[in-house]
């Protein structure tokens, strides 16, 4: 038996419970995997607050994302083998020591990348791909404002945004949040608490506004991001770590200038196999040419994991954080 945090009814993080399971052999198309380590995001407390509801029902153990060795694969897996490292987004069940995964979810690691640094960049690291790379193109001629500058996918995508010649504006919440973002791509930075960030957007752009913003913070910048906007600009509101959006109304985006939103998830990105190897593919080699530095700024004990949601949520973590089995 191996050991696992388990989730038997939805609520804060003080209903994860560190008990024994029970993990079986890998069937057909299936792979049985020993986790080294296993990423921690806002998405993992939606699920363990019933915000999403998991797919399997309680009890269930929360995590989309992870890192570690091959034990044994099931019949038809062809390009797996006992030994082989790798990374995962997805599905649900990674705070676990070991688990058993569909094999085509599994992306073998390249030489250079550690498994801590795979754990806590698949998930954060392919969602900067799809919205700079997919959901809006960026270039040298983007203007974009990024909500939560200094988190995982923040700090990825200022040093993405920048590396592809974009004016990169980002929010953070303290100063010290502020300098971390600046050291990651982003050329202005605005502190949301003690500054308006509409207005200072506009005084950045000269009143002209931003072609995309990208808003994973959801209630609290709801509507100031659309006033962020050019006429005909993109909102990408892609998570809600200070609640959901409940009242959206679609007629803003004509009165706000003809705007655009959409409200993308990554699993949508990665759905075929051949989405998901170009996706990491890609991710992979600006890790490995130096472009994007992923620093693993807090390690959690996996049995710990209270803690790490109770800091996460207190917005008391910046960047990229583990928890190890």
């Amino acid at each position: 038996m191996v050991q696992a945090i388990c989730i038997h009814e939805t609520g804060g993080p003080e209903v994860m419970r560190w008990e024994h399971v029970e993990v079986g052999e890998p069937g057909a198309g299936e792979a049985r995997i020993r986790q080294t380590a296993i990423g921690l995001n806002f998405i993992d407390t939606y699920f363990r607050s019933g915000l999403y509801p998991s797919p399997d029902g309680t009890p269930f153990s929360p995590g989309n994302e992870g890192a570690g060795i091959v034990q044994s694969v099931g019949e038809g897996v062809n390009h797996l083998r006992p030994g082989d490292r790798v990374a995962y987004v997805g599905p649900i069940g990674a705070y676990a020591q070991e688990r058993v995964l569909p094999a085509d979810k599994l992306v073998v690691l390249p030489e250079g990348i550690d498994e801590k640094t795979a754990a806590g960049m698949m998930l954060k690291g392919m969602t900067a791909q799809y919205l700079l790379r997919q959901t809006f193109k960026v270039d040298s001629n983007t203007v974009l404002l990024f909500h939560a500058a200094a988190g995982g996918v923040g700090l990825i995508a200022g040093q993405w945004a920048a590396h592809l010649g974009a004016t990169v504006i980002g929010t953070a919440g303290s100063d010290e949040k502020i300098a971390l973002a600046k050291d990651h791509g982003y050329q202005h930075m605005i502190n949301y608490r003690t500054q308006n960030f509409v207005e200072r957007v506009q005084e950045i752009t000269d009143g002209k506004g931003c072609d995309v913003v990208y808003d994973s913070v959801g209630k609290d910048t709801y509507p100031g991001s659309l006033d962020c906007l050019k006429s005909r600009g993109l909102w990408v509101s892609f998570g809600q770590s200070s609640g959901p959006i409940t009242d959206f109304n679609l007629g803003l985006l004509a009165q706000k200038g003809s705007l655009f939103a959409t409200r993308p998830t990554l699993f949508n990105y990665i759905a075929t196999r051949e989405a998901l190897e170009t996706t990491a593919g890609e991710l992979f080699e600006v890790v490995q040419k130096g472009i994007v530095k992923i620093n693993v700024n807090q390690e959690y004990r996996l049995a710990d994991a209270v803690q790490a949601h109770q800091d996460l949520e207190g917005r008391k973590t910046t960047g990229t954080t583990v928890l190890v089995p």
